[in-house]
């Protein structure tokens, strides 16, 4: 499970951390490329690790996005995700880090501006 996200070596501007990948390539996409054999899925990259297990939201589940190239994996990592108490939402294969990875960005601005630390994202279908 990969719950890394590129941020550069710089302060955050304005509550918006800064990342050392570009659009076209996430961080999780050079890991699977240098660890050919793993099999990496992106998850709980974009929550502080005290809503991790068991999150409590007023609106009810948050959604956790996934994914990567190994079905066998994300079914693991997916039943994971449900047992710990989140909606899964797959999102595809190791390119969809690229979308994921940034939600980071976006979880961190509460807290670099207002220190609000407890928030999660949900999926509205």
């Amino acid at each position: 499970m990969d719950a890394t996200n590129p941020i550069a070596d710089a302060p955050p501007r304005n509550g918006v951390l800064k990342f050392f990948t570009s659009l076209d390539e996430s961080l999780m996409e050079q890991l699977q490329r240098e660890f050919a054999d793993a099999h990496f899925v992106k998850a709980f990259n974009s929550v502080g690790n005290a809503r991790m297990v068991n999150p409590r939201f007023a609106g009810g589940k948050p959604t956790m996005f996934i994914c990567g190239n190994d079905q066998a994996a994300k079914k693991t990592v997916g039943d994971l995700v449900e047992q710990f108490g989140w909606e899964l939402a797959d999102m595809g294969s190791a390119e969809a880090a690229r979308a994921i990875e940034p939600l980071c960005m976006l979880w961190c601005i509460p807290g670099f501006l207002r220190n609000e630390w407890t928030h999660a994202f949900k999926l509205l279908r």
